[in-house]
């Protein structure tokens, strides 16, 4: 075991921002907390934290993507030969490291990384972000890890509410004192109501497509929209133009997200967990679309926030133009009941997370040197 100035900590997830950007928010709080600290992050040769981690100044290494098939299927025969090689490669990287503690966030490298931890009686650490937990988290609360969970109502093991890991800039926002020089930046005016829809950075089509249809209804009654379509996701007219109306502007992706909550006055969004969690902490009202697919966990993450009166859900097939007049519009023209909303949601959020979660590592690399263990046969 490392001495407290060299503590070597491995960071496991990847695949989507969902699980890098809380990922790099408990690395950076661990640096904060122990300046001489050895960080390792591990991910997938193909996924964004390939360009994310690097480009945060943290190493990054790779094991094989095995995804678990849904079905039966030919994959599934594969599956055992696939994730012992993953696991092997797992160890390798734990061994090198000589890791004091892994902590892992979710997604396909994590199940191997975990296994290969728990075979050295390397202790663990969860953080789960979604409601609804995924499988690899929910194998490694089965190993014994210590879990954390960004949503009170998730169940998952012994689990501590911690909230969402995120960055400083979205943590530390103030809306109010922000607010002109976020407007100004992203070319909104003052004064006038401002509904911001973003479907991620990926976007989301059906969204999309009801607030084009939308556009008439929201000038009629005064208010502005920033729309970010998501990549290559650009919404246009018959012509084949980009489309264009009064009080309306569009961009494919915005880098700073604090610029956008603090610029809106109401946020219109996929119910990812990141994104729940974030307009909890700021303090801005949300109308949450869940995306459609999947097992749910969007409807799920986004229940404890609605059900506070911090923001209001509408499903993906009824959200329409109609509901856009009946329930969008009034909203935006009603301050007062904005103010209730954000209040609300600020009472749900939580700013330290990424603090919370590195002291759950750092009390659990304690925990460990105080109980020698016995060594361990490795894969």
């Amino acid at each position: 075991m490392n001495t407290e100035s060299s503590i070597s900590v491995v960071l496991a997830g990847g695949g989507t921002a969902g699980h890098i950007s809380p990922l790099l928010a408990i690395a950076n709080a661990l640096r904060e907390a122990r300046p001489g600290m050895r960080l390792l992050a591990v991910g997938t040769p193909a996924g964004m934290e390939t360009r994310l981690v690097p480009a945060a100044g943290l190493d990054l290494a790779t094991i094989s993507r095995v995804p678990f098939p849904r079905r039966p299927s030919l994959e599934m025969l594969r599956l055992p030969g696939r994730l012992a090689g993953a696991v092997k490669q797992a160890g390798v990287i734990l061994d090198e490291a000589k890791a004091d503690v892994l902590v892992g966030v979710g997604g396909y490298v994590c199940t191997p990384m975990y296994l290969a931890a728990w075979r050295r009686k390397i202790p663990i650490v969860i953080h789960e972000a979604n409601t609804r937990p995924g499988l690899a988290n929910r194998v490694g609360a089965l190993l014994g890890g210590h879990v954390a969970v960004a949503f009170a109502a998730t169940r998952l093991g012994a689990s501590r509410h911690v909230g969402m890991p995120m960055r400083r800039e979205i943590s530390s926002l103030d809306r109010s004192a922000a607010r002109a020089e976020a407007r100004a930046g992203l070319g909104l005016d003052p004064q006038r109501p401002a509904l911001v829809v973003t479907g991620g950075s990926s976007g989301a089509q059906s969204i999309n497509r009801t607030i084009a249809a939308s556009l008439g209804l929201l000038a009629d009654a005064g208010i502005q929209t920033l729309h970010i379509t998501g990549r290559g996701k650009a919404v246009q007219d018959a012509d084949g133009r980009p489309l264009a109306a009064p009080g309306y502007q569009q961009r494919e992706y915005v880098d700073r997200m604090e610029t956008v909550y603090a610029a809106a006055d109401l946020l219109l969004a996929r119910s990812g967990a990141a994104t729940v969690c974030e307009v909890a902490a700021v303090g801005l009202p949300a109308v949450f679309v869940p995306l459609p697919v999947g097992n749910g966990e969007q409807a799920l993450n986004a229940g404890g926030l609605v059900a506070a009166g911090g923001a209001l859900t509408v499903e993906d097939g009824a959200f329409s133009p109609e509901w856009v007049r009946g329930q969008i519009i009034p909203l935006l023209q009603d301050p007062d009941r904005l103010a209730r909303m954000a209040a609300s949601a600020e009472q749900l959020g939580i700013r330290d997370a990424d603090q919370r979660m590195a002291s759950l590592v750092l009390e659990t690399v304690a925990s460990a040197k105080a109980k020698p263990v016995k060594p361990s046969r490795k894969w």
